[in-house]
């Protein structure tokens, strides 16, 4: 993979480069239905997995509190978020530190096709009464503009966590990226629309355990 360490700062991720190509789908296997919506494989599950273990190790030595409240955003960081917090718990079997955790959800409705809405929609009770006074790791599948991810942490600190960081798996180098959002980072990829590992587009691509890339014929095949 064409990528590197940001000098200096670990938990800035790993930056995959604009010119970086992909895996070939020759190499994976994947859903057979999916063979010409999707131009290559960018993240390997595997990879996806071991930098999501590191991210949990960060979560690890900056939380010390015993108890921790896990928002997730459903429907596309459910995965990220499951893994996440089982790397907590694996790491915290095997250490002299057990972070109690808790899990509770929030669905939002960011994207129509492959553009990213300004707007906060929140799906179903926005009430978050139960973050007052604790400590919130939060996980975020991609982050690219920041402008959903600014309101949503707006919204969240009304209601008085002790304590906020954001882990994105994937921060898209765009205009006025918003990696400052981030404390921990998996990912910082080019401004490419990307799908699988529960990121979807139209609700299709979800079931792919990999990252990919769509393709044309993928955005105008499921195209609403």
């Amino acid at each position: 993979m064409s990528a590197q360490v940001k000098d200096g700062d670990m938990k800035r991720g790993i930056v995959i480069k604009d010119d970086w190509p992909g895996y070939s789908l020759d190499l994976f296997t994947y859903p057979e239905h999916y063979h010409h919506d999707i131009e290559n494989v960018y993240i390997p599950h595997g990879i996806i997995m071991d930098r999501i273990e590191r991210l949990a190790r960060y979560v690890m030595d900056d939380f010390e509190d015993s108890k921790i409240v896990v928002l997730c955003v459903l429907k596309g960081g459910y995965k990220f978020c499951s893994d996440l917090v089982e790397f907590i718990k694996i790491l915290g079997r095997s250490s002299n530190r057990y972070l109690e955790t808790r899990v509770e959800f929030i669905r939002l409705k960011s994207y129509l096709n492959d553009q990213s809405t300004e707007d906060l929609h929140i799906i179903g009770s926005s009430d978050l009464s139960f973050l007052r006074g604790k400590a919130l790791p939060f996980p975020q599948a991609i982050v690219d503009t920041g402008k959903t991810m600014m309101a949503l942490l707006k919204h969240v600190e009304t209601f008085g966590p002790k304590m906020v960081k954001v882990a994105g798996l994937l921060v898209k180098r765009v205009s006025n990226m918003a990696g400052s959002l981030t404390d921990y980072v998996g990912f910082e990829i080019p401004n490419r629309f990307v799908v699988g590992y529960a990121l979807d587009y139209n609700e299709y691509f979800r079931d792919l355990n990999h990252i990919c890339v769509i393709s044309k014929t993928g955005k105008m095949k499921y195209k609403i």
